[in-house]
């Protein structure tokens, strides 16, 4: 009887094996159960977390989208924000949105990891439907940040190896910009969101990592003053000259109200008479993610060097 088992059970398992699409496992390969059951212990901020080694199906509840991806590590659901961003339209084509409250859907999406930023909600109930980490926003410069996650996606040297080729790459378009429009020229950022003007700091997306902290150009008094710390300030037409430096970079939503480039306070803005704003377009210039930043970086050669 049992010459006949053996048999059996390898025709068996051959038909399951095509039935699957998956090729026949080598001798000594690990197989993708023994894969997905790896883990890695990360060190977030609040303690030692089980994570898998080789995540498949991450979640990305807030702001951090960007960061897994150009990991190459698979996206299934994430913010509408991050949906809404041209370019990370192609990566997440099958992605679902999801927030910290839609909690039945992402139970249907099956998640192996699931990242967010501290102040998302029910953090308790999502880790008991996958080992759930968050970061707390400028907690970390940006490029620790993405450290951190190439850390936790257990992609380091991947990260590491980014970090110190962007940094490179933008200090010196940094040097050549400041020899190309002086030492002592000032720039700004500013956005128009939900029918408030702001400016920014050196460290909340729009660009503001690259010229401020790498490039070492130079911000307003205004907005040292104002914005440095908390990282944005919101300013009302009628002052906004004394924010705007030598150079403006505007980020802007073509969907949103720019009727304020109408005025005549707008348009008498130094930087303005003397065609010195460059205009972003804000769905993509929003956040400071490796493929967000190699966009801006990009955007700042073009506008600044002409290439």
């Amino acid at each position: 009887m049992k010459k006949f088992l053996f048999p059996f059970f390898l025709l068996l398992s051959l038909i399951v094996s095509a039935c699957s699409g998956q090729p026949t496992e080598q001798k000594g390969a690990a197989s993708p159960a023994e894969t997905a059951s790896e883990t890695i212990t990360y060190q977030s901020e609040n303690g030692p977390v089980q994570v898998p080694a080789h995540p498949q199906r991450v979640i990305v509840l807030s702001n951090f989208t960007g960061h897994v991806l150009s990991l190459g590590v698979n996206v299934v659901g994430t913010d509408s924000w991050s949906l809404k961003n041209p370019r990370f339209a192609e990566k997440l084509k099958d992605a679902q949105e999801v927030s910290d409250e839609t909690l039945e859907k992402i139970i249907e999406l099956q998640p192996d990891l699931i990242i967010g930023l501290s102040n998302v909600n029910n953090v308790d109930k999502l880790n008991k439907i996958a080992p759930t980490v968050i970061y707390t926003y400028g907690k970390v410069d940006y490029l620790t940040q993405f450290l951190e996650i190439g850390k936790l996606l257990n992609k380091e040297k991947e990260a590491q190896a980014w970090i110190d080729d962007f940094k490179q790459r933008t200090q010196k378009v940094g040097a050549e910009i400041r020899a190309k429009i002086g030492e002592d020229k000032t720039v700004s950022v500013l956005e128009k969101f939900d029918k408030q003007l702001y400016v920014y700091g050196n460290n909340w997306g729009r660009g503001t990592e690259i010229l401020y902290q790498e490039m070492k150009l130079n911000m307003p008094e205004k907005i040292k003053e104002t914005a440095l710390k908390s990282g944005y300030y919101a300013v009302s037409l009628e002052v906004l000259p004394e924010f705007v430096g030598d150079y403006l970079i505007l980020s802007k939503n073509k969907d949103t109200d720019n009727s304020f480039q109408e005025t005549e306070t707008y348009k008498n803005i130094p930087a303005v008479k003397n065609n010195r704003v460059f205009e972003a377009p804000m769905m993509e210039f929003y956040f400071n993610d490796p493929l967000t930043l190699e966009y801006q970086l990009e955007f700042f050669t073009k506008s600044f060097l002409g290439r």
